[in-house]
C-alpha cells in the first residue's frame, strides 16, 4: 500500500432497476440515462482521470458500462480495458437477478464487454450462496476482503465502480454500516484510517466528496426494507 494512497470510490449510473423497481430484470444494465450520467462523470472528474493507477469494477453490467464510459480516458491512459481488474468481491448485495451477476462466459460472449480480464470470475461467484451470499455476516466479510484487498494494492489512486448496499459496508466503521445513500454516478474519495489501517478491519475514512452525475435511484437492499426516499 503507498503511504498515502487514495481510494476513489463510484456508484454505478442508473440502471433498468433503478427506474422500474423491478428486480426480476437479469444483470440489470445502465438504461439510456444511465450511459450518459456515466459520460458526465468522466468530465467531472477530468483531473482524476489523470492520476488514476488502477480501476477496479464489479463485474455487473452495470458497472462494467459505468466504468468503460466513466473513466474512458484513464483506461485508455493505463493501457486499455485489459488492465481494468474485474473483481467479484465487489457485487451487489442481494440475491435478486437484477444484482446476480452474469456468467465468466456471458459476459466473454457479449461484444460490449470485448477486451475486459474476467479470470477472478470463478464457476460460483454469482451464486450467492456461502461467502457470497446475501447474508450480512457474509457481506460484511466480503467487504472487509475487498479493503484488504485495496491495501495490499502499491499504487496509489485507485478507482473501485461498485453498488450502494456493498459500498456502505466497504465504507463501514466499528460503529458499523455507512448509511449514505449514494447517487447514481456518485464519486466520493477515501483514505485508510491510520490506526487500523494494519489490522484485520482496515477501516476507510472519507476524505471528500468528488462529483455526482445522477439523481437518487435507491439500490434494491433499500427497496426491500421501504426506505426508497431521497432522503436516506
Amino acid at each position: 500500500m503507498a503511504p498515502d494512497s487514495r481510494i476513489i470510490i463510484i456508484r454505478h449510473a442508473q440502471a433498468e432497476h433503478n427506474v422500474f423497481y423491478d428486480y426480476s430484470i437479469p444483470d440489470a444494465p445502465l438504461t439510456a440515462l444511465g450511459k450518459r450520467q456515466a459520460a458526465a462523470l468522466a468530465l467531472r472528474v477530468s483531473t482524476l482521470q489523470q492520476e488514476a493507477d488502477l480501476i477496479i469494477s464489479s463485474p455487473l453490467r452495470r458497472t462494467l458500462q459505468t466504468t468503460i464510459l466513466g473513466w474512458a480516458p484513464a483506461i485508455e491512459r493505463l493501457g486499455g480495458i485489459r488492465k481494468v481488474i474485474c473483481l467479484p468481491e465487489l457485487q451487489e448485495c442481494a440475491g435478486h437477478p437484477c444484482d446476480t451477476g452474469s456468467s465468466r462466459e456471458e459476459l466473454e460472449a457479449d461484444s460490449e464487454f470485448a477486451g475486459f480480464d474476467f479470470e477472478l470470475l470463478t464457476p460460483r461467484w454469482n451464486s450467492k450462496e456461502g461467502f457470497w451470499s446475501p447474508g450480512e455476516v457474509a457481506l460484511m466479510n466480503r467487504a472487509k476482503s475487498v479493503r484488504q484487498f485495496l491495501r495490499n494494492r502499491p499504487e496509489k489512486t485507485i478507482v473501485v465502480v461498485s453498488h450502494g448496499g456493498i459500498i456502505r459496508r466497504i465504507t463501514a466503521t466499528a460503529a458499523g454500516q455507512s448509511t449514505h445513500p449514494w447517487y447514481n454516478a456518485e464519486a466520493r474519495i477515501f483514505e485508510f484510517d491510520p490506526e487500523s489501517v494494519q489490522t484485520e478491519e482496515c477501516w476507510l475514512h472519507q476524505k471528500e466528496n468528488v462529483a455526482v452525475a445522477g439523481g437518487y435511484g435507491p439500490t434494491s437492499v433499500e427497496i426491500d426494507i421501504g426506505q426508497t426516499d431521497s432522503s436516506l
